[in-house]
């Protein structure tokens, strides 16, 4: 099996490198191809002086900010190209999505089709958050899981494993969500094609450097999303 992590990035200069050499001492033998959407602070130049220490590191340049949903689309497609490809792993490049978790969602990866590292199952937990987002991102998630019926806790957690040839049955082009509430969309559309699930526990860390995305649009359309998604 081949597995790919994407990290979409935009301005994440401060921890690009950090993250990517974390993941290849813990995993050398995975993928990683960063979709940088042309980050003015130069995170794509660090990226592209890294390419010659590590060979299975690659770098998909974006012209401008489209979002997070437009990046992960664009690089499902370049990874979907591969025939030897065989699951893509979603995962922030803010060090907030530990890759030490990798291994085991690698591991219940032969098992099922979606394995989401999750901050809502038993034993997992939010770090470092202000109250008013542990609300929010918690109460977000039931109020969420309760309007789609999906089978899954974490619905806008942006840790997860996808097994391809799931990827390659969706309409990617009818998602029109882009921040967290494109993750929760890509995660109804897996579930209604019959995805098994697994969601194993994580512990979710704030940010290690650089500015949160987080923004008023991103959390009204994510009040919104799950309708539209039961109205399609």
């Amino acid at each position: 099996m081949k597995h790919v992590i994407l990290l979409p990035t935009y301005n994440e200069a401060e921890n690009i490198e950090s993250i990517i050499s974390r993941i290849f001492e813990l995993q050398p033998e995975i993928y990683v191809k960063v979709v940088d959407d042309n980050s003015p602070d130069g995170t794509g130049d660090i990226v592209k002086s890294l390419l010659g220490t590590y060979p299975n590191l690659s770098l998909l340049e974006r012209k401008m900010k489209e979002g997070l949903g437009k990046a992960y689309i664009h690089g499902f497609r370049e990874v979907m190209s591969d025939k030897e490809a065989t699951h893509i792993f979603m995962m922030d490049s803010d060090h907030s999505h530990n890759p030490a978790c990798v291994s085991g969602m690698i591991e219940y990866s032969q098992t099922y089709s979606l394995v989401i590292g999750s901050r809502y199952t038993t034993g997992g937990k939010t770090e470092g958050w202000e109250l008013w987002r542990r609300l929010l991102s918690f109460f977000g998630n039931m109020y969420a899981k309760f309007v789609t019926g999906m089978p899954v806790n974490d619905v806008t957690g942006g840790f997860n494993c996808i097994r391809i040839e799931y990827l390659r049955k969706l309409d990617l082009n009818s998602i029109g969500s882009s921040g967290y509430a494109f993750i929760m969309e890509l995660k109804y559309l897996l579930y209604k094609n019959g995805v098994s699930i697994k969601e194993i526990p994580i512990t979710f860390e704030n940010r290690l450097g650089g500015e949160s995305k987080m923004s008023g649009h991103i959390i009204s359309e994510g009040i919104v999303a799950p309708w539209k998604m039961r109205w399609k």
